[in-house]
């Protein structure tokens, strides 16, 4: 029966995401929302101006409609609303870039302030309401209890997945692929644990993201802006945290986290030396200033999370 859900879960994500995406690219286009390209980016980006972006609409009311079928726990809710709030900052940040007609929405301020309270709210549900101050150690097969640190844990945990994922997708189809691969290797773990609520979650991302992709590979018909990014890694962040497998994020999840590391390395080593370390970040576009297209980044790195995820399979 638990097995049946999940699989339901992840038939509604890609059936709500493949049929409203197409009502959704038009219905952008009218209100003109489309992309802003960064002035700072790679030059034969310009021509992705105007694509119809806040695509991620559609994943929130697929996963929202999956979790409810599906999750059947206050638990899966939980993870979904979380992931949903994420998913707001998102909207209005798009909202406000594609008003403007430029690629400056929130602050960053302002988008970390309101990300750290989604954070801190999602942190004190699992710690008071769910019971749980302990995380899972990949490979130990033991817990690591960090009792009331578990509080500014998982909020360390929310806004670095939160924003990995946001970097990741610069790319046609790149964070969608990668996300598709993560979220099922949590799918499969939180169910191995018996935790079919968030089993459900997750593979209703899994197939959100493959209703998406029949849209955003390349080249791209739709974005998923903010909107989408910051839902998915609010998703994966959320399903990790109340399962307690939180670590095995930055296993599975380390192309995520090395997008990441690419902007924090080239930013301090331009600032103490001079010198760049990558001929542009985040590290995707490093690869595309070397010469290699979209569709070869998004497979590499999809391939590599695939891997990693394996690993982190037999880390459980």
């Amino acid at each position: 029966m638990m097995e049946t859900m999940v699989l339901i879960a992840g038939a509604i994500g890609l059936a709500v995401t493949a049929a409203v995406v197409p009502l959704l690219i038009p219905f952008l286009r009218r209100l003109k929302f489309g992309q802003s390209i960064l002035e700072d980016g790679p030059s034969w980006h310009a021509k992705k101006q105007g694509t119809p972006t806040m695509g991620g609409i559609a994943m929130l009311l697929a996963v929202g409609l999956g979790a409810v079928i599906c999750a059947g726990s206050v638990r899966g809710l939980a993870v979904t609303a979380g992931a949903m709030l994420f998913g707001l900052i998102g909207f209005v940040d798009d909202y406000i870039k594609v008003v403007k007609k430029h690629n400056q929405g929130f602050t960053p301020l302002q988008k970390f302030s309101c990300q750290a309270l989604v954070s801190l709210i999602f942190a004190l549900y699992v710690y008071f309401v769910e019971r749980r101050s302990a995380t899972l150690v990949p490979f130990v097969g033991a817990e690591l209890d960090l009792g009331v640190f578990y509080i500014p844990f998982v909020m360390l945990v929310l806004l670095a997945t939160t924003n990995s994922v946001n970097l990741t997708d610069g790319l046609d189809g790149l964070a969608a692929s990668v996300t598709t691969v993560a979220a099922l290797f949590f799918a499969v773990a939180c169910a191995q644990r018996g935790e079919a609520d968030c089993a459900a979650v997750m593979m209703a991302v899994v197939g959100a993201c493959l209703g998406f992709l029949i849209y955003n590979f390349y080249p791209a018909k739709i974005f998923m802006g903010d909107t989408g990014s910051l839902f998915l890694g609010g998703a994966l962040g959320c399903a990790a945290a109340a399962a307690g497998l939180e670590l095995f994020l930055i296993i599975s999840g380390f192309v995520f986290l090395f997008e990441t590391l690419s902007v924090i390395i080239q930013v301090i080593s331009f600032k103490t030396t001079g010198k760049r370390v990558f001929k542009m970040t985040p590290v995707h576009h490093h690869f595309e200033m070397c010469g290699w297209s979209e569709t070869k980044i998004v497979f590499v790195f999809s391939a590599a999370t695939a891997a990693l995820c394996i690993l982190s399979y037999l880390g459980l």
